[in-house]
């Protein structure tokens, strides 16, 4: 099956700015990007991070600030400033060996650093990959091209609602043509612009424009300030919230 989805891939893969590039610096914004963001809101975003930061030594040397203002509207702030966190180990002592000692990098970014980055015949495995292994019961192994080919068949034929098994390339797939759509989102599950994650997003974006916090009910305003001052991504000085230096 590796033969005939690196075939398919080299026909079919999506053409994505960081997979023209070994850059580990690149690869890594790349990653902590797309994590629970969707492709097509990152690609503007990646181009113009790297354009402002093209290296970790200056993306550490950025000020928090800065970077949670270039991050708005991606989602999970903290993400952002893990990543400084992990371009200024880089940046002071180079690549580690065991890219899990980086802040914010777990096994799966690990992995595709090492596959996408270093050239080691590595599959990062990721919600997608999950789904195509377990439908057709083998995990593969092979190239470092074989992760984005696995990834891509996953997000446009492999899909989890609607997978489109007539156009698969996988033609020995044991799933082939037999698998059940995933239920839908039931009704009164939480919105969410009434999640604490959605008030976090607006009090962080209120601070980057330089407004007031956002106008929500006190208590869940006081619930995302005590999260964000937690996380470090505010800081409070009395009734004063601003965005960390």
């Amino acid at each position: 099956m590796v033969g005939a989805l690196l075939a398919w891939y080299a026909d079919e893969g999506r053409d994505l700015p960081w997979r023209r590039t070994r850059d580990p610096y690149a690869i890594l914004v790349s990653e902590v990007m797309l994590q629970q963001t969707q492709v097509a809101r990152v690609i503007d975003r990646w181009q113009r991070w790297l354009v402002r930061w093209p290296t970790a030594e200056a993306l550490a040397a950025a000020p928090p600030a800065d970077v949670l203002g270039e991050w708005v509207g991606l989602g999970y702030n903290r993400r952002a400033l893990r990543l400084r966190e992990a371009c200024a180990v880089v940046a002071r002592e180079g690549w580690p060996a065991d890219l899990t000692t980086l802040p914010g990098v777990g096994p799966y970014t690990a992995a595709a650093l090492r596959a996408f980055a270093f050239d080691e015949p590595v599959v990062p495995v990721d919600t997608n990959v999950r789904r195509v292994f377990g439908r057709t019961g083998d995990a593969m192994e092979g190239p470092p091209e074989l992760g984005h080919a696995l990834m891509d068949l996953g997000a446009t034929i492999c899909t989890a609602r609607r997978p489109r098994c007539g156009v698969c390339p996988l033609h020995a797939c044991p799933s082939r043509g037999r698998v059940a759509e995933a239920p839908r989102r039931a009704r009164g599950a939480e919105r969410f612009e009434d999640s604490d994650r959605y008030v976090r997003g607006r009090v962080v974006a209120a601070l980057v424009a330089g407004e007031g916090l956002p106008a929500v009910a006190a208590e869940r305003l006081e619930r995302a300030l005590a999260g964000l001052v937690r996380d470090g991504l505010v800081v409070r000085d009395g009734a004063l919230v601003r965005l960390p230096e």
